[in-house]
This record gives structure tokens, sequence and C-alpha cells, in this order.
């Protein structure tokens, strides 16, 4: 079995645009597909990430410097991640499919290579 990370981007403007119960849609949707998928055993870690706050490093100058982000003028921003095991791209790709994320947002999919 592979790991795969799962990356949420989305448009923070979509989400602003819906109502309260829209919202609430949402989040039923997501709670009832990843609880199914979480049940499979299949994955690892899963986290929302804050809307708010982050840093974004640079190496300046043998220096690390931090600013704020993400930024406002971003266009999408990452959401969300989580790692699923899957036996391939492919396998990982039908199991992400009738993920509510693509109604608004569409995901990023990477095999990890654990380093040894």
């Amino acid at each position: 079995m592979k790991s795969f990370a799962i990356l949420f981007h989305e448009d923070p403007s979509v989400l602003t645009q819906m109502s309260p119960g829209q919202m609430q849609e949402v989040v039923a949707r997501y709670s009832t597909w990843f609880n199914t998928l979480r049940a499979t055993g299949r994955v690892q870690i899963s986290a929302k990430l804050k809307d708010d706050g982050g840093k974004h490093l640079q190496r300046q100058r043998e220096q690390v410097v931090a600013s704020d982000g993400p930024f406002a003028e971003a266009k999408d921003v990452v959401s969300g991640l989580f790692i699923l095991e899957s036996d391939s791209y492919e396998s990982a790709r039908a199991t992400l499919a009738d993920c509510p994320h693509f109604d608004f947002g569409w995901m990023e999919l990477r095999e990890i290579e654990f380093v040894k």
C-alpha cells in the first residue's frame, strides 16, 4: 500500500459568498464523506488549516525570514490536507471522485516518498 498526500485548494472568495445554511450543508457532506472514508482505515492523518495566520518562510542572506501569509491576493489557498493509503494513483483518484470539495475547489494528489 502506498501513501498519498491530498491537499485541498480553494478560492477563498467562493466560500465567503455562501449563506450559513449552504456552509452547514457543505460541512455535513464533508463529514459524511470523510467519516465513510475514515471507517475504511485508509486515512492516516487529516487536518483543516486555519483560515488566517500562517507564515511564508524564505532564506535571505543566510537568515530565514518569515512574512505573514497566506496573502489576500492569492487566487487559491491550501485549506486542508490528509494522508490516504491506496494501491495506486488511479485507486486514490477513484476514492476522491465523490469528494464534496470538487463543488468549489480542487485537490492536489501526491505520492509520499518516505526517506529512510
